[in-house]
């Protein structure tokens, strides 16, 4: 029997334009880092690259976990498998109908292509009504026929959709085992395995996402956990959701449409564990990277999450999602000037390949790195990522002149500053989206950056959005590697229950319940992880009848040794009064209360790590002290120190301008802040005392 090492482990998060990696060795508590840039088209590439630059032998890991951006490319870039749909009849355009909303508010016209092509959604004769009756049983003969066509069509997956599968998903049951006995492989998706759940344009759409990111994305695992274990690895390979927990293997190819922002919700798990240990409950987040700037708040401590989510127009997906608010504001994102004379930043980015002007690959045209170089904010001499020996300030500013500087009547120096400018006005915006937007004083919330370029933007964002302070990880360039090794194995269900509140099965609804518990535990108790804890939550959607907008009531459910206690029916009337006037502050007199949804969660706790291992041991600010440089603030150049970040000791206070250094990011601390290092090795940046 093969012994499970126990020794180190690994996150490894794959973004757009570099893959970052961190090792925690168990034993002692030490941390090692790497960032290199990410492979194209393979990511599996790099990914193994980038565990070999820190780890010798892989029969020393016990874990890998790993936050993909296999899905959430595969979606914007329509770079998904040829899928079919199988369909009840009179239902093949759903997904090209969808809420018929469109993609531009202003005009009569609009353009959606689906990514199933209307000659491969076919039809087949059945009828499930929205109570469960079946009107008609389905024909399995033109369910086979349906699934023959589809493979000579060339399709590689396909979706079974049903009408109100989630009241009565027998139809769909035999349907989908009639496809499954002729299908050549396992890519087959079922709305009602995916999402019991009413409203039939989310369930499909979910649904078929599902399938056109199943050849790819497991196509992808299979060839990392092949390499990972060729290599001597052992241990457990785990996979990062969208709602901030991590799945097996197995269940990310099955339901990949779970991974659809699996990097992002990486960041905001170590984001808010660190930021509750420093003493900050509230907090919001700024990932930003090479290609985006992903936004999102932590208040006392929990995500927010959403229960639906557009990746792109049109392609919904009904899953729980942390909330994050993505723009194009990454560190490759190009700076442009339109007819109209304005200067832009984005959407289109260099990426690692050929990246930034300053990287000398190819690229001529400017972006928000190049201005950080012109302006002295990173040294040319000592770039990221390991792969460049030299940056080239002097072809990153003829670009600027050129492209920003010319059409705008600007010096280089000037148009650097500008594309600071707007790039930092654009990620403000972002931040006042989830905050003052949704009722939250920024004042109460520090700002968290991390990705590479994060920490460069920290003072820009304390001055544009009025936060109290920003808080700067140990190591912000792989925060999000760093979340895959503290996220929870969590595993998300739902089922429709569309039953009035009074007269409410509720032995019906405890066996949902318990249904969900033990799928659940089985799960946990299937992976070879250590939990801390184990838990379950539950909520209901619920509205008065005649209401569309649903509130969220979480209902207080016992489980003891895996069994749900039977909640009471006044017990579910009282928590959904109490959300309801925590919602809109009073409740409907004599209104007729409904419950819509069934959602369950079983968590298994994770153990976390000792954050003061990462601290720094010793030293003084002289020693960590590596001279100066000459950098531009405000239209003029300043004499500013440079540091190396990681040399700094706990409680030391260096007054700005000033920049602190390490391999996988850089810190800037502009001229009226002061940053201090906190026992975790944080630094705080705040506002200098008047």
């Amino acid at each position: 029997m093969t012994k499970i090492p126990t020794h180190k482990m690994i996150g490894v998060d794959v973004g757009g334009t570099f893959t970052d990696i961190f090792v925690l060795d168990e034993a002692s508590g030490l941390a090692e880092v790497a960032k290199v840039p990410t492979s194209r088209p393979d990511q599996s590439a790099g990914f193994l690259s980038g565990i070999g630059a820190r780890v010798d032998d892989l029969a020393t890991v016990s874990v890998v976990v790993h936050g993909t951006t296999a899905g959430t490319n595969a979606l914007l870039e329509r770079k998904g498998a040829k899928i079919g749909v199988i369909t009840t009849s009179g239902l093949r355009d759903v997904l090209e109908m969808r809420r018929r909303d469109r993609p531009r508010t202003w005009g009569l016209r609009g353009d959606f292509t689906p990514i199933v092509d209307r000659a491969q959604r076919l039809e087949v004769p059945e009828r499930t009504l929205a109570d469960g009756t079946i009107r008609v049983p389905v024909d399995l003969d033109a369910v086979r026929a349906a699934a023959r066509q589809l493979l000579d069509d060339g399709c590689i997956a396909v979706a079974v959709l049903f009408a109100n599968a989630y009241a009565n998903p027998e139809n769909e049951t035999l349907a989908v085992a009639a496809v499954r006995d002729i299908w050549p492989n396992a890519h087959v998706s079922c709305s009602s395995e995916i999402l019991p759940e009413i409203r039939e344009f989310e369930r499909f759409s979910t649904t078929a996402l599902n399938a056109y990111l199943q050849p790819e994305v497991s196509g992808y695992l299979a060839r990392l956990e092949t390499a990972l274990k060729s290599s001597g690895f052992a241990g457990e390979f785990l996979i990062v959701q969208s709602n901030g927990g991590v799945m097996d293997v197995d269940t990310a190819t099955r339901l990949p449409v779970r991974t659809a922002l699996s990097g992002p919700a990486a960041g905001v798990v170590a984001a808010g564990y660190i930021a509750q240990a420093a003493g900050f409950p509230d907090v919001i987040t700024g990932d930003m990277g090479g290609t985006s700037f992903d936004v999102s708040l932590i208040a006392q401590g929990q995500s927010m999450l959403s229960q639906q989510t557009a990746i792109d127009f049109g392609m919904v997906v009904r899953s729980p999602m942390i909330e994050i608010t993505t723009i194009g504001a990454g560190g490759g994102s190009i700076a442009w000037v339109d007819k109209g004379g304005l200067l832009n930043i984005g959407p289109e980015s260099a990426g690692s390949t050929p990246g930034p002007v300053a990287y000398g690959q190819g690229n001529t045209r400017p972006t928000v790195t190049d201005a950080n170089v012109v302006l002295g904010r990173i040294d040319p001499d000592n770039p990221i990522g390991g792969k460049l020996t030299r940056l080239d300030v002097d072809a990153a500013k003829a670009a600027i002149a050129e492209h920003v500087g010319k059409p705008l009547g600007l010096d280089a120096l000037t148009a650097a500053e500008a594309i600071l400018r707007v790039a930092n006005s654009r990620m403000a915006g972002a931040l006042r989206l989830v905050s003052v937007e949704r009722g939250f004083d920024p004042k109460r919330f520090a700002f968290m950056p991390f990705g590479g370029g994060g920490a460069l933007h920290a003072g820009a964002m304390l001055h544009e959005v009025g936060l109290a302070r920003a808080i700067v990880p140990r190591y912000p360039g792989v925060t999000s590697a760093m979340g895959c090794v503290i996220a929870d194995m969590r595993q998300d269900f739902v089922q429709t229950l569309n039953a009035m509140l009074d007269g409410i099965d509720i032995a019906a609804v405890t066996a949902h319940m318990q249904r969900h518990v033990t799928d659940g535990l089985a799960m946990l108790d299937a992976s070879r992880t250590t939990f801390q804890a184990r838990e379950t939550s539950f909520t209901l959607d619920m509205a008065y009848l005649g209401q569309t907008h649903t509130v969220s009531v979480p209902l207080a459910v016992t489980v003891q040794d895996g069994v749900v206690i039977a909640p009471t029916q006044a017990a579910i009337g009282d928590a959904f009064d109490a959300a309801y006037r925590a919602t809109y502050g009073r409740l409907l007199a004599g209104g007729v209360r409904r419950v819509i949804n069934l959602r369950s969660a079983v968590t298994g706790k994770r153990p976390r790590f000792d954050l003061s291992t990462l601290a720094p041991k010793g030293g003084s600010v002289a020693e960590a002290l590596r001279g100066t440089r000459q950098v531009y603030f405000g239209g003029q150049w300043h004499e500013t120190q440079i540091y190396a970040r990681l040399a700094l000791p706990i409680g030391a206070v260096i007054s700005g301008p000033a920049i602190l250094e390490q391999p996988d990011t850089t810190v800037l601390i502009e001229p009226d802040l002061t940053g201090t290092v906190d026992q975790f090795g944080n630094t705080l940046i705040e506002r200098k005392t008047p």
